[in-house]
């Protein structure tokens, strides 16, 4: 059995927001399985059993991600049998990128979940967001909806493409068949 996590943050606020890519690819996972994440009684997490294993989206904000991680721990024999999806601001917007294990490049949400696994040694697939603007926050760019037209394109292209990455995944493809697949460039 595998695990899906897709990272972001709760609520309408930050719905379709760059920060949220983990959960915009996760919902289209679902969506191709025909099956929508739900919410635990008590728990501080949405999932969906699919063919292959789990897709779960933490509700702790992304960066205490790593608290649901108790919760499916037991029944994960080997940390490469996760695979957590979440933005990446040094990948160009539309970029995807896939590696096993690795830092966190100050990615929060990595860094709980790793912490939380005692290993930083699961697959990480990584939808580029790019840079802020010359002037704009790192925290203001990364909470904004994307709203240049040929942007928005290549990254909602490259969330499809994360999704069926996804599914390879959940079907036992390796990180290698993975990256040799999927792995792309963005644009800007």
């Amino acid at each position: 059995m595998r695990l899906v996590i897709g990272l972001g943050n709760p609520g309408e606020k930050y719905s379709h927001t760059r920060h949220n890519a983990g959960f915009d690819a996760t919902d289209r996972l679902a969506a191709f399985f025909q099956v929508s994440l739900k919410k635990r009684c008590l728990r501080l997490y949405r999932y969906a059993k699919v063919p292959g294993g789990q897709v779960i989206q933490p509700l702790t904000y992304m960066n205490n991600s790593g608290k649901i991680i108790k919760y499916f721990k037991n029944s994960i024999e080997n940390v490469s049998d996760i695979a957590v999806v979440c933005d990446n601001m040094d990948l160009a917007v539309g970029g995807l990128r896939i590696r096993k294990g690795g830092g966190s490049s100050g990615q929060k949400g990595l860094n709980s979940i790793s912490e939380a696994l005692g290993s930083p040694d699961f697959i990480r697939i990584y939808i580029g967001v790019g840079r802020p603007a010359e002037g704009v926050e790192v925290v203001d760019h990364v909470l904004q909806v994307e709203t240049d037209p040929e942007k928005a394109k290549v990254y909602s292209e490259a969330l499809e493409l994360a999704s069926k990455a996804l599914v390879r995944f959940l079907e036992g493809a390796t990180v290698e068949e993975l990256q040799r697949d999927f792995n792309r460039k963005g644009i800007l």
